[in-house]
This record gives structure tokens, C-alpha cells and sequence, in this order.
């Protein structure tokens, strides 16, 4: 009696065993589950954070760069304003004169180094007696003279003198935000005495 007892408690011990066991399988197999959609969705969100990081680092070199181009472009102005005589030059051909003085076929040129065009550049022509007395002075514009070149005029004949002297009486230039005059004091101490007065 006492052997199918055991037995039946036995059979009962291992159906709940079984079942046990069954239950716990089910659920590991619903946490791997999970677990690999939770891996799944951490990939998808790395991605999107990855993606939303390089955008936005993109965005901000971006912004950088514009701001170095902005103030490389302000900078590169004033410094060529304050060092604007190792930029821009003028020059005069050779000519010819008479046997008894005068001049001819005299042309001026005007260069320019920086990275911006030269919208007038004045300049004065004295021509010169053989003791060096000025004979007399005209005043010449060259207009538009570009960025990395040069613009020249052709002269007035004169009827005397033997030489001549060629100086610069003044530069403006919009792009380069620059006014010079051979006459206009720079102020005392100002960092950058040659931006136009007002901008």
C-alpha cells in the first residue's frame, strides 16, 4: 500500500518538477528575448545619438570655420591697412625728353598686392628743371586698380623740365575699407589710422 503512495507522490513531485522546469525555459526564452530587443533598441539608439552628434559637430565646425573665415577677413583689412606701403606702390616709365627739356610719353602705374581693389589712387607728377626747381605739378587719379594688379595712365606732355618726381597723394579703397591722404594726421595711438572714419 505504502509502495503506490510513493509512487503516486513521486509522479506528482515530478509533473511539478517538469512543469517547474517548463516555466522557468518559458521565461528565460521571454527574458532573451527581451534582452536581445533591449540590445536592438540600445543599437538603434547609439546610431541615432551618433548620427545626431555628428550632425551637430558638423553644424558647429561649420560655425567655426565661419567665424575664422569672418575674422580672418576683418583681420586680413587691418593689417593690410597698417602695412599697406608694403602693398601698394606706384611707379612711372621710362620717358623721353628734348634736347632743350620737356617730357613725353610718361605713364604711372599703380600696383596692388593686397586682396582687395583700389578704387582711386591720386597721385602727384612734378616735373623737374635740370637745377631741380619744379617746373610745375599735375595731379593724376588711377581709378580701379584690382586685387593682385595694376592699373596705369598715360601722362601729360610737358614742354620743359628733365626729370620728374612721382609721390602718392591719396589711396581709398571700399572693399578694403582704407583711406589714406599724404595730408590727414593719423591719431595719436589709434591701432588701425588708415579705416575710414565712420565704418
Amino acid at each position: 500500500m505504502k509502495q503506490p503512495v510513493y509512487l503516486l507522490i513521486i509522479a506528482i513531485l515530478s509533473v511539478v518538477l517538469i512543469l517547474s522546469y517548463c516555466g522557468q525555459q518559458k521565461r528565460i526564452h521571454t527574458l532573451l528575448l527581451e534582452n536581445e530587443r533591449l540590445a536592438h533598441e540600445t543599437r538603434d539608439l547609439r546610431k541615432t545619438m551618433e548620427l545626431s552628434s555628428n550632425t551637430a559637430q558638423q553644424i558647429a565646425d561649420r560655425r567655426d570655420v565661419q567665424q575664422r573665415e569672418a575674422a580672418t577677413f576683418v583681420d586680413q583689412r587691418e593689417y593690410y591697412r597698417r602695412n599697406w606701403q608694403q602693398f601698394i606702390a606706384i611707379s612711372n616709365s621710362d620717358y623721353h625728353t628734348g634736347l632743350l627739356g620737356g617730357i613725353k610719353n610718361l605713364k604711372i602705374t599703380a600696383r596692388n598686392q593686397t586682396e582687395f581693389s583700389l578704387d582711386n589712387v591720386v597721385v602727384a607728377v612734378q616735373y623737374l628743371r635740370s637745377n631741380g626747381d619744379v617746373f610745375k605739378t599735375e595731379t593724376y587719379t588711377i581709378n580701379n586698380v584690382p586685387a593682385k594688379g595694376s592699373q596705369s595712365i598715360t601722362a601729360s606732355n610737358s614742354r620743359k623740365g628733365v626729370k620728374i618726381a612721382v609721390k602718392l597723394v591719396s589711396i581709398t579703397s571700399q572693399s578694403l575699407n582704407f583711406c589714406w591722404a599724404y595730408d590727414k594726421i593719423a591719431p595719436a595711438g589709434s591701432p588701425d589710422p588708415w579705416k575710414c572714419a565712420g565704418n
